[in-house]
């Protein structure tokens, strides 16, 4: 996995999105209009609960939240409390693509590629 400012490329396949890595390494576009609504707030569309909801599902042994280039993403307080249940790391995207790349365990990533 490789990543730069507004791209990430993963098994071989460039997003200019953000995405989402599923349990079985899927990879889905982030479903950022669910939490729009914060945009105001935040001055940057957050991370929030509501883009979390897939976890319980996929139910992954840790989940790592890529927030941007330079870390600028912003991750809601409901967000960080649903996190906490998890084996999570929440970090710059270069820095959480380089502990994917080491990880034995199932796992999910929300991953930012801009800021």
């Amino acid at each position: 996995m490789k990543t730069g400012f507004g791209w990430i490329e993963v098994g071989g396949t460039r997003y200019e999105h953000d995405i989402v890595i599923h349990s079985d390494r899927s990879v889905t576009k982030r479903e950022k209009r669910k939490s729009k609504s914060m945009k105001k707030e935040y001055g940057h569309t957050p991370l929030s609960s509501d883009e979390l909801d897939f976890l319980e599902e996929e139910m992954p042994e840790a989940v790592y939240i890529g927030t941007g280039q330079y870390g600028d993403l912003p991750v809601t307080p409901d967000a960080r409390n649903i996190l906490s249940g998890y084996s999570a790391r929440v970090a710059p995207t270069p820095e959480v693509l380089n502990e994917i790349a080491d990880e034995s365990r199932v796992f999910s990533a929300i991953l930012h590629v801009t800021c």
